[in-house]
């Protein structure tokens, strides 16, 4: 063991309330939802669109991410599991020779998630006519930071963690029972998704010549995706099927993102992809406030 690692046994509860355990994960995904808010909402008054769209949104987002999260964890990581228990995919109760007992959502993916934040704000766009891809430039400034709260809740709860290393920065996670030093992808991934959002905040938020539509998105798409691809190489794997693998579950997830970043990057520069904001859609109607 080097004297120069890092030792990481840091419980994964962050306090007790009566029989209820508030443990970090929870707080820094509800974190993540509480930081996107506040920055869409500084994107929403910079481009005079009122709050009710906002509100409106978050609620598509919450379930979004929750239900593609969930569902990609049980369909791409542990499909012959929950191919035969149909109910705890979808509800977070497991089933034990005791009976049922809440659990709480134990797997969530953050490919699932991606997909799940797409078709939410698909559904979003036709019900409100916001324009898709203006909506999806903005909103991928929130996702980076959100995405960057819910790794730091993989690192409190010593999990996703990488190979070993002798790198000084290496830790120990004691609670799973490490004894030598592993690279902390958790914080590499953190650490990338805020780059990548303080970047694309200052391309939007901070420039007067703003990009075509769709270019944001693409340029989430390669950068993100990107990263999480080579950090994969670092990782262990989740499952022990992908050590077969040539690539992990992660990083074939990844390729089709990085992909369509790409071909999106280049549309966009030939012309705005999607349909421009009008006015009147800016002004929701009065039967729309109800």
């Amino acid at each position: 063991m080097s004297l120069l690692s890092i030792y990481w046994n840091v419980s994964p509860i962050m306090f007790k309330l009566g029989g209820i355990e508030v443990r970090w994960y929870g707080v820094l995904f509800a974190l993540a939802f509480v930081v996107s808010y506040i920055l869409m909402k500084k994107v929403f008054t910079k481009e005079k669109v009122p709050p009710y769209y906002l509100d409106k949104l978050a609620i598509y987002i919450f379930i979004g991410v929750l239900v593609g999260a969930r569902l990609g964890h049980c369909l791409f990581y542990e499909f012959s599991y929950y191919s035969h228990h149909l109910i705890e995919m979808i509800l977070p109760i497991k089933q034990t020779p005791q009976g049922w007992h809440f659990i709480g959502y134990q797997g969530l993916a953050s490919h699932g998630a991606a997909i799940g934040i797409f078709i939410a704000v698909y559904l979003y766009c036709r019900k409100t006519k916001i324009s898709f891809m203006w909506l999806l430039d903005r909103l991928m400034i929130a996702v980076c930071f959100a995405g960057a709260s819910i790794r730091l809740g993989n690192l409190m709860n010593s999990e996703i963690y990488g190979q070993a290393t002798s790198l000084a920065w290496g830790f120990v996670f004691v609670r799973d029972g490490q004894t030598i030093a592993c690279h902390p992808t958790q914080l590499y991934e953190a650490l990338s998704y805020i780059i990548l959002g303080t970047c694309l905040y200052f391309m939007l938020m901070k420039k007067d010549k703003l990009p075509r539509q769709g270019f944001v998105f693409g340029l989430f798409l390669v950068c993100l995706f990107g990263a999480r691809f080579f950090i994969e190489f670092l990782k262990n794997p989740q499952e022990i099927w992908e050590q077969t693998l040539p690539l992990d579950m992660g990083q074939w997830l990844s390729i089709p993102f990085i992909i369509a970043g790409i071909i999106l990057m280049i549309v966009s520069k030939k012309k705005d992809i999607g349909k421009k904001l009008a006015i009147n859609i800016l002004t929701p109607k009065k039967e729309n406030r109800k």
